[in-house]
């Protein structure tokens, strides 16, 4: 794993730069209140629990950089991480945003990354070893809820694949709408810059768009609501 440009594994933690990343030896994890929020975190096996680490990263840290080697599932507890790669003009394209739930749950079986992982916020985060989340897959429990979340996070996945090979930015933007939203109705969490960067566009194109949108009474824009009209 590469944090910031310095070589370490997730448990070689001593090595990584103190400004970027924090994690004492023993992870001060509360399992129970996170079992009432996460079925799946809830059927994890005991012996993965106690070997299970607590991260803290700032905001712009780097998780991973494509290429390095997955030793750690990791589940975001709090704040925002992104997987991010280069678009051929040189723009970011965000693969997954998480604020809270599982991160990169394609490299599980895969011997490199194939994106950086980056935190947008100040972030915290679980690592649990790799070894011991793969053994778990054992448990029948824990693994008919792996199956289920892998299930929910397909749906997620193929909206944002169909929504980035439409070829305007009108469509993309109609698109997120009516799968993200409700009734034509969608509230932005995000920045319009990062939301361009989810999208596929630069925030010009995305500013552009919208603007011409609303001029021909296509979108009301109020704040960080958009509505399709």
């Amino acid at each position: 794993m590469r944090i910031d440009g310095a070589r370490a594994t997730a448990y070689d933690l001593d090595h990584m730069n103190a400004n970027k990343l924090k994690a004492p030896t023993r992870p001060a994890v509360d399992w129970k209140s996170l079992a009432l929020e996460s079925p799946l975190l809830a059927a994890l096996p005991e012996s993965a629990q106690r070997l299970t680490r607590f991260l803290e990263l700032q905001r712009h840290s780097t998780l991973f950089r494509c290429g390095d080697r997955p030793r750690a599932m990791f589940f975001v507890l709090s704040g925002e991480v992104r997987l991010l790669r280069r678009s051929k003009s040189g723009g970011e394209v965000v693969l997954q945003r998480t604020w809270r739930g599982f991160l990169a749950e394609a490299s599980l079986d895969q011997p490199t990354y194939h994106c950086d992982a980056v935190a947008a916020a100040p972030t915290r985060l679980l690592a649990i070893p790799r070894r011991l989340f793969t053994d778990a897959l054992a448990v029948e429990g824990f693994r008919n809820r792996w199956i289920a979340h892998l299930a929910q996070e397909l749906r997620k996945v193929r909206a944002h694949t169909e929504r980035l090979s439409l070829k305007t930015a009108r469509e993309r933007i109609v698109h997120f709408i009516e799968t993200e939203g409700e009734g034509g109705v969608v509230d932005l969490t995000q920045s319009k810059k990062d939301w361009a960067a989810e999208l596929g566009l630069t925030h010009e194109a995305l500013y552009r768009t919208l603007a011409q949108m609303a001029k021909h009474g296509e979108l009301r824009v109020d704040q960080s609501r958009l509505t399709l009209r």
